[in-house]
């Protein structure tokens, strides 16, 4: 799985805050680099807009740690476990604890250079809606 993900992505992703009901996009580049003690970083700079606001600029890094399996832990940055994930057969739910929210998560390997992931969130203190589309940067496909 990790080879899979390895590489420079592009990003877009649309996001609705069904409480506040507003939506927006983040558009920009996800990269997958092995870091030397085995351990994969995925860092994903671009701009976040808000219905139609000012763009700005955004971005999160997440840690992978893979397993001999063929799956993975990911982390947050510093450290604190996020979710597994397991892509080997196409598609992975997962659920994250956050407080008093809760986090449901789909990915889906569409192609070698594709694959898409969701988010719902619900909960006291956020309801929204995630869908990212990642496809592989042009220099990986050649």
């Amino acid at each position: 799985m990790v080879d899979y993900l390895t590489g420079e992505w592009t990003v877009e992703r649309t996001l609705v805050d069904l409480g506040a009901g507003r939506s927006g996009s983040f558009r920009g580049t996800a990269v997958f680099a092995a870091a030397g003690d085995g351990r994969v970083s995925q860092t994903e700079e671009g701009e976040l807009c808000w219905d139609g606001g000012t763009p700005g600029r955004a971005g999160r890094t997440l840690v992978l740690r893979p397993g001999a399996d063929g799956t993975c832990e990911v982390m947050f940055a510093d450290g604190r476990f996020f979710h597994d994930l397991d892509l080997r057969t196409g598609g992975w739910a997962v659920c994250h604890p956050c407080a008093a929210d809760r986090y449901e998560g789909a990915f889906a390997a569409v192609s070698r250079d594709e694959w898409h992931v969701r988010w719902r969130t619900t909960g006291p203190a956020k309801d929204h809606l995630q869908r990212t589309v990642y496809r592989r940067g042009p220099a990986a496909r050649s």
